[in-house]
């Protein structure tokens, strides 16, 4: 599968926050998104799952143009920086509704083996992502749009996760934007920036020095 989003154009008050971007990605490689605060990284995934709309956009799958939301076929999770799981469910139940299961989860993060049929208010803001992003990643799709998964969790998780991007990638469609640039370029086949509201395909990392997103390696 290969998924382009082109010629996104995004604007409030006639002012662009993203203009001409133009993003690929397909199974078997992770896309990465950089730029700084405020450049659109956010409001690109949220563009792509169909929750906001812009001014502007073409987005196919397989050459075909999809001019329905994606949200609406069931094959994409998106993982965004808010909360979105109810704190008064069960992590059984919430597993069971991805249909995954809580046992594999904890063979895989020991550290919530101390649990016993939890529910989300009892873990902490850390737990809580960490069981976000593996709803998102690991649950039957074949898109997945990742919003720093990698904040505000510990560095063991980090390594986890990144292993099992790695691993899910084989079938599915994974792009993630986060602030942890290390984590992203260590993890991405292709690395897109967003600078001065549009994309450029970064070829080579001293490239993000050239744009200055990086003053240093």
């Amino acid at each position: 599968m290969i998924l382009e989003i082109d010629n996104i154009e995004l604007s409030y008050d006639n002012k662009f926050i993203l203009n001409g971007v133009y993003i690929k990605a397909e199974k078997g490689r992770v896309t990465g998104i950089l730029g700084r605060n405020g450049s659109g990284k956010s409001s690109l995934l949220k563009i792509i799952f169909g929750h906001l709309k812009p001014q502007n956009k073409l987005i196919r799958i397989d050459k075909k143009n999809k001019k329905k939301p994606l949200y609406l076929s069931g094959k994409i999770k998106y993982l965004s920086q808010k909360d979105t799981i109810p704190k008064n469910i069960s992590l059984e139940k919430v597993f069971k509704l991805f249909d995954l299961r809580w046992q594999s989860f904890i063979s895989i993060f020991h550290t919530f083996q101390k649990y016993n049929n939890p529910k989300i208010y009892d873990l902490s803001g850390g737990e809580k992502r960490v069981v976000e992003t593996y709803l998102m990643l690991m649950s039957p799709g074949e898109v997945v749009l990742l919003d720093e998964p990698f904040s505000n969790i510990a560095p063991l998780y980090i390594e986890t996760f990144i292993k099992l991007i790695s691993q899910e990638k084989k079938n599915k469609v994974i792009i993630l934007t986060d602030h942890m640039y290390r984590q992203i370029l260590d993890i991405s086949d292709d690395i897109y920036l967003l600078n001065n509201t549009t994309s450029t395909l970064i070829k080579d990392p001293s490239e993000l020095i050239s744009y200055g997103y990086l003053n240093s390696l």
